[in-house]
């Protein structure tokens, strides 16, 4: 089992390895103990060294853009929250006008019936004095008539005699 430790394994490819070499090792007799190639074990290790930092490097670099994704999201999620929160208060205040609005209107049906109520009783009640009146002025003109007719047959009374 050979290492290169320049071939640029992963650390988990040398701890495979690491693995293998003990689980391959020859064991001591009466112990649980084996024999291991010292200089092998010890390239192991040393690749392992020299790969690890820049895995964590690596690991580091991905969580950091792990977080500015996080952080993205986050801001564009906050971001949205406003909108809908401005786009529901337009909502609410629309539909507040909007129902300021609907009382409005109601209140100005509601006047516009009161006002046609009363020209309506003012138009009648002119109507009836009117035709009072004219009742009155015929009454007048009737006993005008009549006087006249019983004037004209007066005459024609006393023309007849004559």
């Amino acid at each position: 089992m050979g290492v290169n430790p320049t071939k640029g394994e992963s650390l988990l490819e040398i701890l495979d390895e690491v693995r293998s070499l003990i689980a391959g090792a020859r064991p001591m007799p009466m112990s649980a103990s084996v024999l291991v190639n010292k200089a092998e074990a010890l390239a192991l290790l040393d690749a392992a060294r020299e790969v690890l930092p820049a895995q964590i490097q690596e690991a580091d670099e991905i969580v950091a853009g792990a977080q500015q994704v996080v952080q993205r999201a986050n801001d564009r999620a906050a971001q949205l929250r406003r909108e809908a929160e401005s786009h529901a208060k337009q909502l609410v205040e629309r539909e507040a006008l909007v129902e300021a609005a609907r009382a409005r209107a109601a209140q100005i049906v509601a006047e516009a019936e009161a006002e046609r109520v009363r020209l309506a009783d003012e138009a009648n009640d002119y109507a009836d004095r009117q035709l009072a009146q004219l009742e009155i002025e015929l009454g007048q003109i009737a006993k005008q008539v009549k006087a006249g007719r019983t004037v004209i047959q007066a005459r024609l009374t006393t023309e007849e005699d004559a």
